[in-house]
């Protein structure tokens, strides 16, 4: 189906529109350059009006009609802004690995151009007018958008492809646990309230815990949970794991399988925790994962940096003011594999 080769091509959905004001841009005008290169307007705004349709519905459902107007994230700027220097940028990544793709043998071959003139063919005729003219297409436009967004997922596959991905079973080692956490912040009374602990009640806290522990160790963590009404939770953790408390990692690395740690102190809560697993099969090898994952992204990012570093681009201000997302889309589903986003006008 049509929609499935469009995700493919970063593009995917189609398009209707039942109200409209036309916004009469000049596509051809120069919204920014990449060194010499004249970057159209048209292709900017197409690419920031079709990714505001991809988050209306959600952002305008949670946030209001006003949603891109307002600064939801209080960085001084608005929700529109902030998506149009996200496309902004995204088009500097485009024109740049467009740029280098000598660099690793990459290449539109005739089959992918014409199924990219296809593509763009396609969303011009299965979409109305006014839609059309919501989004700044025409078939030219799309083409083009597709064409530098197919070269990039092209030239990231050629880029990652020289990660490093050697990870060994040190580095990959992840292992799992149980344990009760009980806070010593607050607790709720009989009445339902959520409340600080005394002094007092602290101590006899630390008491309980402390039984809770003796408990555990005599028999099973679950057991004496249930007769202590505690909740035992599970996870997994890696040598210099960042995400949980020092004590409580260097208690789990003092452990042999199966065995229960003494009740570890901290600031804001107890812990009692279990080693079930020294290496955890699923849970290393999902590291592992993660660990190529990472050194991708990162070897990506460096490489695209580096080539931007060496390149000028430059944003007509002025002609990207004249982007505004004044117009509202919904997404209705037509079927079971094909989505319609229409649009409304706010004003």
């Amino acid at each position: 189906m049509r929609a499935k080769r469009w995700s493919a091509l970063l593009l995917s959905g189609v398009m209707a529109a039942s109200m409209l004001t036309g916004c009469g841009m000049n596509k051809n005008e120069t919204v920014a350059t990449f060194d010499e290169t004249e970057v159209p307007l048209g292709v900017a705004n197409f690419a920031a009006r079709f990714l505001q349709a991809t988050y209306d519905d959600f952002y305008v459902a949670y946030f209001g009609e006003d949603v891109w107007s307002s600064d939801l994230y209080n960085n001084g700027t608005t929700m529109q802004d902030n998506i149009k220097d996200s496309v902004m940028q995204s088009l500097f990544d485009m024109y740049t690995l467009e740029a280098h793709m000598a660099e690793y043998d990459v290449e539109l071959t005739e089959d992918d151009k014409a199924e990219i003139a296809d593509t763009a063919a396609a969303f011009i005729a299965d979409n109305s007018k006014d839609a059309l003219d919501a989004l700044g297409a025409d078939e030219e436009t799309v083409e083009r958008y597709l064409t530098l967004a197919t070269i990039q997922n092209r030239m990231h596959t050629a880029i990652i492809a020289d990660a490093d991905t050697n990870v060994t079973d040190e580095e990959a080692n992840t292992s799992s646990y149980s344990y009760v956490k009980v806070s010593k912040q607050s607790h709720t009374d009989e009445d339902g309230n959520t409340v600080e602990y005394t002094d007092t009640e602290l101590t006899l806290l630390g008491k309980t815990v402390g039984m809770f522990d003796m408990d555990a160790k005599a028999g099973t963590l679950e057991d004496a949970a249930e007769q202590y009404d505690y909740t035992v939770s599970s996870g997994t953790f890696t040598a210099d794991d960042s995400t949980l408390d020092e004590a409580v990692l260097t208690a789990l690395q003092g452990l042999d399988e199966g065995e229960v740690s003494d009740v570890i102190d901290t600031d804001t809560d107890y812990y009692v925790v279990r080693l079930d697993e020294k290496t955890d099969a699923d849970a290393t090898e999902t590291t592992r994962q993660n660990i190529i994952s990472q050194r991708q992204s990162d070897l990506y990012d460096e490489t695209l940096k580096g080539w931007e570093d060496e390149h000028d681009w430059i944003v007509k201000d002025s002609v990207w003011a004249k982007v505004t997302f004044d117009n509202l889309f919904t997404t209705t589903v037509e079927d079971t594999e094909t989505e319609t986003v229409t649009e409304s006008a706010t004003e």
